[in-house]
């Protein structure tokens, strides 16, 4: 029943698409503007390209989601690996405990955790070290260190981990029980790196925590399980994700010299050739910004990250035929992070400009229609799978409206100012509790 209704949502969702974009590109013809023509022309290139991306993202975790289920039982009871758990913690007494219990909790049983405290001045340490001593047998091994950053910390973690497998775990995120079993079994295969978990947003208190965790399930797991279909996923998240400790010395371990250190050795070991899978079910939750400020500082920072890693690796940009993979996953990474943001906002301008001085003012209805029809029937299909409340789904009208328009924009000013070297700080979050 699942299956014929995601069939559907996608059948009904080409149909409406093609009857959209019927109208939206007749108008182009409505145009005498040579200037307005132009733009306008632009607007449709890139617009089908995004829409071309989705649809294809969309179907490949449809086949992902439909061959997962296939393999089902070929793994089961794998036990191979003996997994390392570091979690980097930087004043986390709010959030620390929530995640030091669900770790313990988990069904696999060959496991250490260790809590590296980076110079923390709360009580983080503290309360980590109450777990040295639990009910679960599982070894919990509290470390502390000065300030460093969090890729020291996750370094000396590894350093002083027995494991052949390490997962990192980000000190605000709460593993369902299973997390660590589903995603071990990928190790069997010698050219898996490192897998993905899926994040969920945990703080579901307001519009902006519903907003972004639409986002979470529609923009960043769906696209991971679409990647997952070529074993390309570009970045392992900070909340959720195993690597082979193996490939990690190869790489160098984590860097410091870029905002977003998961970002950055992802792409270290896609460009070693590794493959990158994603785990669907294996499922982490976050705690998100409550409050628009904390989000654009949040989204500021990781668009800096992402920038600065592409820099540190475009030399590969190039490479399509000595590493394919590394050279698509930069120029996807470059879309997605300065391409799209930039002709988005862009587009809603012109489409304003066009439609004061053309009268064509319905291309503003249809523009924010057909991303509206495509968010809504993603965010079902990804709602239908993962059980989360659907909810969820209705709150792609105001993802459309405004949220995602507030997030280019904050990407945009991030690229600008990363391009002319303006010095940022790390803008770490104040932590509510909430997992």
């Amino acid at each position: 029943m699942k299956d014929f209704t995601v069939f559907l949502i996608t059948i009904l969702l080409i149909v409406l698409l093609g009857i959209i974009m019927y109208f939206f590109y007749r108008d182009f013809y409505l145009i005498n503007n040579i200037f307005a023509k132009i733009g306008y022309g632009i607007i449709l290139f890139f617009t089908s390209l995004v829409l071309l991306r989705y649809m294809i993202m969309l179907f490949f975790s449809m086949l992902k989601t439909i061959f997962k289920t296939a393999d089902e039982g070929e793994f089961e009871n794998i036990i191979n690996h003996k997994v390392s758990v570091i979690i980097p913690a930087y004043n986390e007494e709010a959030v620390i405990a929530s995640s030091i219990e669900s770790l313990l909790k988990q069904t696999y049983p060959y496991m250490e955790i260790i809590v590296v405290d980076d110079g923390s001045t709360d009580n983080t340490y503290k309360i980590a070290s109450k777990f040295i001593h639990n009910k679960y047998n599982k070894p919990v091994i509290p470390i502390k260190k000065p300030n460093g950053g969090k890729a020291s910390a996750i370094n000396m973690g590894i350093k002083n981990s027995t494991g052949e497998i390490i997962m990192v775990v980000d000190a605000d995120s709460k593993l369902e029980k299973n997390a660590v079993e589903l995603m071990q079994k990928y190790f069997t295969d010698p050219d898996i790196a490192a897998v993905a978990g899926s994040v969920f947003v945990a703080n579901k208190v307001n519009l902006i925590t519903k907003l972004q965790a639409l986002e979470y399930i529609e923009g960043l797991n769906m696209i991971r399980n679409g990647q997952a279909l070529v074993k390309l996923v570009n970045i392992i998240p900070g909340p959720i994700g195993m690597f082979r400790k193996e490939a990690l010395y190869e790489v160098g371990l984590y860097d410091d010299d870029t905002f977003a250190e998961d970002c950055d050795v992802t792409l270290k070991l896609i460009a070693k050739g590794y493959k990158i899978d994603f785990e669907s079910d294996a499922v982490a939750y976050t705690e998100a910004p409550e409050n628009l400020l904390d989000l654009i500082k949040q989204r500021y920072r990781w668009t800096r990250g992402i920038l600065q890693s592409i820099k540190k690796h475009k030399h590969l940009l190039w490479h399509f035929k000595i590493n394919p993979a590394a050279s698509i996953t930069l120029w996807y990474m470059l879309f997605e992070g300065i391409f799209w943001p930039f002709i988005d906002v862009w587009t809603n301008i012109f489409i304003i400009y066009l439609a004061l001085t053309s009268g064509v003012s319905i291309l503003i209805f249809y523009w924010w229609l057909m991303f509206t029809i495509v968010d809504m029937a993603g965010a079902f299909y990804c709602l239908l799978v993962t059980g989360e409340d659907l909810s969820l789904m209705f709150y792609a009208v105001f993802y459309r409206l405004f949220f995602i328009t507030i997030i280019n924009i904050a990407k945009i000013l991030a690229t600008i100012e990363e391009w002319f070297g303006i010095e940022m700080s790390w803008g770490k979050l104040e932590r509510k509790g909430r997992i």
